[in-house]
């Protein structure tokens, strides 16, 4: 049997923790004095093991599966890990069942192991239409004890091979994995994570199953190992937890019978590009110019200029033609669309193909998975991984990517959902190819303070703020939907200033950037002649962003961008400077990203400068010491940084 092993990501380093546990099913006292993780002092509870055995029963031909762990209670939010769930599937002729359900807590009380078992009155069902779920709950669970459970559950669904999870919300000290799969079935296993197995060994065992006389089958046997395995732990800049949690996972791709017959469940891209040509919800809806008849005013495509045609045709989408929220990629109807004036994602951008196509634009669609639905399946067509469309076309030799769902996206802009990395290119004629979706632009936002008076013991001046591209898109949104709202809610963040007019320029929805202006009055620290003037009025990072004392997934800010702020102070002849702050030049790895600040006095004029500029749209997880350390830097100055005057 042929097995696909991939790894989605790339490898580093293994984690090497010392830990004082038995790293084994049997409790020890050991286990029970212990009552910290030194790697995670985090940490609600510590698995210590971990195992799992799949293999085929060869008399019943049912998939089972073997269950055992034990885990370390050691802070209050740990103790629900002592309340387990298994969810079994219901097939239509079949369903999964679970046996030799076996549970235990210990407890360590007057330096004596004391041991509780799961009784028959904890272990509920609920049924639901597509599963059971069976619930156990296991007793005198409390911090500092240690709980063992066990159990094996029966499954005749052979396409749904048991993935096994190395990684989850707690530190893991071991994890084993074990399979036995028989050589008439065919699996494309995936690794996903950047943890690195320990321990990844195969053989052949022959003859595994025996229908008696000369039919059966080989088993190819698997044993997977991970050690020390940090928790995985959620935090801001990243797609789903998905694309990152260490596991294993199978998918059926050839069932070979013992009649000689051959199934195969897994397509080429060549298989997959035929059937969605003339597929009705997808192929037969590209291109078709019965679609895109008499919709178009005359004064488009009237236009000589193909640019300014293409940016038309994309504005007469968004202004005609609403998204209804959904994604799906069935039951697809561009003509519903048009009829109807609204439709999902697949209907609305497949509209601007039509409309484009119909005037001549080479226009591709794009399959993407979103950033919350995870990353698409490379090695091998999953069609369920998409759930969502995009579009490319190239005028006068650049490439745009597009998308008529966002009103407050400018042409060529995709949203924030779909920057996920890449996407698969649907040349229908020429076969299709992936296609990296990479935001080269810099999103901006930048704030230049202009202090021109100091009248009665009060700064006044100007903030003229400008922001673009993806710093630009939520400002639009808010301001346009409630400008009222907007501003007070500008005044009530923008606490150390009292906002006096506030102004926002002649603002397109779908314009690149968004700007304003806000006229303001400063009363500043005094402490006897002098003045303590912070001149962060307004502050970019409230708080370091990054708090994981380790993250094994990467950051993913999903585009670059960058931060300035300028303020410029007109000492005029009331002020002197007594004291001003260091300059500060800070560099990510690889010049990957900076950080300059910079105080200077010149013909009475005080100008400070503050550039944050992140080069990378994803940094990999060995990054995140640098940028912890860098976004402390940046905190720090914004925070702490004080100006001191006097009067003259």
């Amino acid at each position: 049997m042929k097995l696909k092993f991939t790894l989605l990501t790339i490898l580093f380093s293994s984690f090497c923790f010392a830990q004082n546990y038995n790293v084994a099913m049997q409790v020890s006292k050991s286990d029970l004095e212990y009552t910290s993780y030194a790697k995670d002092s985090t940490a609600n509870a510590l698995v210590i093991y971990d195992y799992g055995n799949s293999f085929v029963d060869e008399e019943t031909f049912w998939l089972r599966f073997q269950l055992e762990q034990k885990i370390k209670i050691l802070r209050k939010e740990g103790i629900e890990r002592g309340e387990v769930e298994v969810k079994l599937y219901k097939g239509k002729s079949s369903k999964e069942k679970i046996l030799k359900i076996r549970g235990a807590t210990y407890n360590l009380e007057n330096g004596k192991t004391v041991k509780t078992e799961l009784t028959q009155d904890a272990i509920f069902e609920e049924e639901n239409e597509n599963y059971t779920l069976v619930k156990f709950v296991l007793p005198n669970v409390k911090v500092g004890s240690v709980i063992t459970y066990s159990y094996e559950t029966q499954s005749r669904f052979m396409s749904k091979y048991q993935p096994w999870y190395f990684q989850g919300p707690d530190p893991v000290l071991y994890s084993e994995y074990n399979t036995s799969i028989p050589g008439n079935y065919e699996y494309n296993i995936k690794l996903v994570g950047s943890i690195p197995l320990e321990v990844n060994e195969t053989s052949l065992k022959k003859n595994c199953i025996d229908l008696r006389g000369d039919v059966g089958a080989d088993c190819a046997i698997a044993k997977y190992v991970m050690k020390n395995i940090p928790a995985y732990k959620p935090e801001g800049f990243t797609t789903t937890p998905l694309n990152y949690i260490a596991r294993i996972e199978y998918e059926l791709s050839v069932i070979r019978g013992f009649d000689g017959s051959v199934d195969k469940l897994t397509k080429t891209w060549a298989d997959v590009d035929k059937e969605l040509k003339s597929d009705k919800d997808f192929g037969r809806q590209i291109s078709k110019k019965s679609l895109a008849k008499n919709i178009l005013p005359d004064d488009i495509t009237s236009m000589p200029d193909n640019l300014e045609k293409a940016k038309a045709i994309h504005q007469f989408v968004l202004d005609n033609y609403k998204w209804n929220q959904k994604y799906e990629r069935h039951e697809v109807s561009v003509k519903n669309t048009v009829k109807e004036k609204i439709g999902n994602a697949f209907e609305i951008n497949l509209l601007l193909e039509n409309l484009l196509s119909s005037e001549g634009f080479k226009v591709f669609p794009i399959l993407v998975s979103t950033r919350g639905n995870g990353f698409a399946t490379k090695i091998y067509p999953v069609l369920t991984d998409f759930n969502y469309l995009i579009l490319k076309t190239t005028i006068d030799g650049k490439d745009y990517f597009l998308d008529a769902t966002e009103p407050y996206l400018s042409f060529g802009e995709l949203p924030f959902r779909v920057l996920n990395q890449y996407g698969r290119l649907m040349d229908l004629e020429d076969g299709s190819y992936w296609e990296d979706i990479e935001i080269k632009d810099y999103s901006t936002r930048l704030h230049t303070i202009q202090i021109d008076s100091f009248e009665e013991d009060v700064f006044g001046g100007v903030i003229e703020s400008k922001s673009t591209g993806y710093q630009a898109h939520d400002l639009k949104r808010m301001y346009t939907e409630n400008s009222q709202t907007y501003k007070e809610q500008r005044a009530d963040k923008y606490t150390e200033i009292s906002i006096e007019e506030h102004n926002v320029s002649d603002l397109e929805k779908n314009s690149y950037d968004f700007e304003e202006e806000i006229h303001f009055t400063l009363e500043p620290e005094f402490i006897g002649n002098k003045i303590y003037l912070n001149p962060f009025i307004i502050k970019f990072f409230e708080e370091n962003p990054f708090k994981l004392q380790e993250r094994t997934y990467p950051i993913d800010f999903g585009y670059k961008d960058t931060y300035t702020y300028i303020m410029n102070i007109d000492l005029g002849d009331d002020l002197n400077i007594l004291e001003i702050p260091g300059s500060v030049n800070y560099a990510l790895p690889n010049k990957s990203g900076t950080f300059l600040f910079n105080v200077e006095n010149k013909d009475n004029q005080l100008t400070l400068y503050f550039k944050v500029k992140f080069d990378k749209a994803i940094y990999a997880p060995e990054f995140y010491d640098y940028l912890k350390t860098f976004m402390d830097t940046v905190v720090e100055t914004q925070n702490n940084t004080v100006i001191v005057l006097e009067k003259i």
